[in-house]
């Protein structure tokens, strides 16, 4: 199974929560032996959609190519005034493009969420997500992962918590083992 991990954070360094949490599922998936392609958006360069303008850059064909032919996904997020990440919703968007393909948008893909906040909000982003995959045509995950970000990691270690890495796991499991019924608009 192909599965593409979504990095909808901007956050660049590579012992950031957003990476920290991409890496996890990355090498959980990889130990199920999918082929896992891993979509950071701080490093994409996803212009803003410009609906009168529909000349996609390479940059976006690209991200085009890898969501829609990854089985699975997993989106990840900061929650950002109570939703994913501008940035994130701008690059779904751009899957317009696929409009008029006979399995257009995420047809059929499963989708997994992961949304952490400071405070216990991150549900809301879970929300938004939810909301976008589904208008997409993806089926979504009955399990998601709203995280309190201080509570992702162990003060002393910081490491994940075992709380963490088992819902992690979890999910990674879930999403390994699920099956969608195949529906086409032919």
């Amino acid at each position: 199974m192909k599965v593409l991990i979504f990095n909808g954070s901007f956050e660049r360094k590579e012992n950031s929560t957003s990476h920290r949490i991409a890496n996890f599922f990355k090498e959980a998936l990889e130990q199920k032996q999918h082929e896992v392609t891993v979509f950071n958006l701080g490093n994409a360069d996803i212009p803003i959609l410009d609906v009168e303008n529909w000349e996609a850059p390479e940059s976006v064909v690209a991200m085009n190519k890898a969501f829609r032919e990854a089985d699975a996904h997993i989106w990840l997020t900061p929650m950002y005034h109570g939703s994913m990440t501008g940035a994130m919703k701008n690059c779904l968007d751009w899957l317009e493009l696929s409009a008029k393909e006979p399995e257009p948008y995420l047809t059929n893909k499963v989708v997994g969420m992961v949304c952490w906040a400071d405070g216990g909000q991150a549900m809301q982003g879970i929300n938004a997500m939810d909301s976008v995959a589904k208008a997409l045509r993806a089926w979504t995950l009955p399990y998601c992962i709203p995280a309190v970000r201080r509570l992702l990691t162990d003060p002393e270690t910081n490491e994940f918590t075992e709380e963490y890495q088992n819902k992690f796991n979890l999910m990674a499991q879930l999403l390994s083992s699920t099956s969608v019924p195949q529906y086409s608009f032919a």
